[in-house]
């Protein structure tokens, strides 16, 4: 199993946008000592619910002042983006990292953000596949061009090219993975051979539903079970952890600080027409987190991450480490995640 840390940079109740990116970083630089596997960055606009604008730019300081660990964003929102242009971002941190770096790519929601960047609503509600076809192409084509409905340019080289040689390896450039929140977007990551991030949200029944159709769309799609089988090992499954000697401590963190950042954060989302919104209950959904994830003692922790992966068949986790709010606590518990946990799923 591959561990990963998922990193909001949320604002908390009474804390600076500094200080939950500055919490944010040293995140990321604790999980490389803690042996996890990556670091996976969210990326929202205008609301404290997360502070990162640009997972691309975070991602891009996390690689240059770290070694090992992956980094990939969880996700980049490719409505609110041009194609070519965070293709060629993710190209140079491909390239320039090692090849550590995974892009993620998601088609965010209905929000106020489509005005401010003047993509529009039909960037959300039609093109995220023409624009997801643009990204892969120029992440794997020496030269495109395009003659779509939204975009249309005379061929170009692709500079960078993320397939060069990477040191004594040659790369096939960075991967993609998706972001799955319908049956839609499960279809269009399956029949592109890509593999999906599922939301934390999302018990292990549902996922595993959710799994099924992807594989049984990409056989549908024409794609050989060996490939299905590769791709699918790259699915990952978010979700929240929080370790104490004692189920009630972890739980009593999450819940005396989650319901407050939830409050205000999903409150802040305003719909670009209008469109009526339901929030969910903060409290209610930070029980519901705690029930669903590894949230307690380690032996639990692990035996939770486990039972995820038997029923699911998801070996890789991006586990949201800063739901106490709090810095010290979150560097405990990532470091916690490292040294009692992940022995216990080797």
């Amino acid at each position: 199993m591959r561990v990963g840390a998922f990193i909001l940079a949320a604002q908390f109740p009474g804390q600076g946008q500094g200080e939950a990116l500055h919490r944010a970083v040293r995140s990321a630089y604790v999980s490389e000592e803690a042996g996890l596997d990556a670091v996976w960055l969210a990326e929202h606009h205008f609301v404290p619910y997360g502070v990162c604008p640009s997972a691309v730019t975070l991602a891009a300081l996390l690689l240059g002042r770290t070694r090992s660990i992956g980094v990939g964003t969880a996700v980049s929102v490719l409505p609110t983006a041009h194609p070519v242009a965070l293709g060629e971002q993710a190209a140079l941190l491909h390239l320039v990292s090692g090849g550590r770096f995974t892009l993620g790519v998601g088609r965010g929601g209905p929000w106020v953000d489509l005005e401010v960047f003047g993509t529009g609503l039909r960037a959300y509600e039609r093109d995220f596949p023409e624009s997801l076809d643009l990204l892969l192409r120029w992440l794997r084509e020496p030269r495109v061009a395009a003659a779509g409905e939204r975009y249309a340019f005379r061929e170009v080289p692709v500079v960078p090219r993320p397939d060069e040689a990477l040191g004594e390896r040659t790369a096939s450039g960075p991967p993609v993975i998706v972001a799955c929140t319908s049956p839609r977007s499960v279809r269009l990551a399956a029949e592109r051979g890509l593999p999906m991030l599922l939301g934390m949200h999302c018990g292990d029944d549902e996922k595993a539903e959710v799994v099924e159709l992807w594989r049984k769309s990409a056989l549908a799609a024409g794609r050989c079970p060996e490939e299905v089988a590769a791709v699918a090992a790259e699915h990952v499954s978010a979700g929240v952890v929080q370790i104490a000697d004692a189920r009630p401590e972890a739980a009593e963190t999450l819940l005396k600080a989650m319901p407050g950042w939830l409050r205000q954060g999903l409150d802040a989302h305003v719909t670009v027409d209008g469109r009526p919104r339901r929030m969910r209950d903060p409290l209610a959904y930070a029980e519901l987190l705690c029930g669903l994830h590894p949230v307690g003692p380690p032996r639990l922790c692990a035996d939770r991450l486990a039972a995820t992966a038997e029923r699911t068949g998801i070996r890789r986790f991006a586990l949201l480490v800063e739901g106490s709010g709090d810095l010290a606590a979150t560097e405990e518990n990532v470091r916690r995640l490292g040294a009692e946990v992940l022995p216990l799923l080797s």
